[in-house]
């Protein structure tokens, strides 16, 4: 199928489903026909990307690159991967890759430059934090990141382990708590650099969506332009995201 999506999702499951989400709500469409294709691979049991980069954990390279494969053999003609702290990998797997992919950081950051502001707030894993995938590249653009400390990101990583395990009224007091620390310590917006977070935080984006940049949000966006292209329709994304 010609502009076929795939999506290399189950990390985790919830953050899998948003994107879904937003890709049925982020698209003018009349009818099911007029839906974009995906393929989604929600196979929950990729290990933990942030115990395999700080803990010595198992890599989930191989099984990444596993269901990779077996999306681009169901024909998928761009892969997509809703998952932050996976990005590390990102260039392991597009060298495994036959077709296009989509990068979360570059879509996210395009949007961040986009807000011309100078001052960002980041919630994301301690391993994104760890492996600077995203303040090298705010900090290179010559803006100024601010991040959670010690203490703070740990209740980060607590509402984000929350929401996997499905106490979600918890995880949204704690990660509202952390948005707003950072807000006070002088962030203009705040990047949601976790798929978890855009999830937690789904009331604040809706209430406040120009105080947010959700990655999600941001490669379902590239995603539409790259079907777009592919099929040459316009004009597909919505006024609603």
């Amino acid at each position: 199928m010609k502009g076929l999506i795939g999506v290399l999702g189950g990390m985790g499951p919830a953050a899998t489903v948003d994107l879904f989400n937003k890709f049925v709500t982020f698209t003018t469409a009349n009818n099911d026909q007029e839906h974009i294709p995906l393929i989604i691979s929600s196979i929950p049991n990729i290990p933990d990307r942030t115990e395999a980069l700080l803990n010595h954990g198992i890599s989930p390279l191989p099984a990444m690159t596993d269901y990779l494969k077996r999306l681009e053999g169901a024909g998928a003609e761009c892969i997509i991967i809703p998952c932050n702290t996976a990005h590390f990998w990102f260039s392991e797997l597009k060298k495994s890759c036959h077709v296009e992919m989509l990068n979360i950081i570059e879509t996210t950051m395009k949007e961040v430059l986009l807000t011309k502001r100078k001052s960002i707030g980041l919630l994301a894993t301690n391993a994104t934090l760890y492996m600077n995938l995203y303040q090298k590249n705010i900090e290179d653009k010559g803006l100024n990141c601010i991040t959670p400390d010690v203490e703070n990101q740990k209740k980060v990583m607590k509402s984000i382990y929350l929401l996997k395990s499905g106490d979600f009224n918890l995880a949204e007091s704690l990660m509202k708590e952390q948005a707003t620390l950072l807000f006070s310590q002088g962030a203009e917006i705040i990047v949601l650099g976790c798929t978890e977070v855009p999830v937690i935080l789904a009331n604040e984006v809706k209430n406040s969506p120009d105080k947010y940049i959700d990655s999600t949000g941001s490669l379902v966006r590239a995603g539409i332009e790259w079907y777009e292209n592919r099929v040459g329709k316009i004009n597909l994304k919505t006024n609603k995201n």
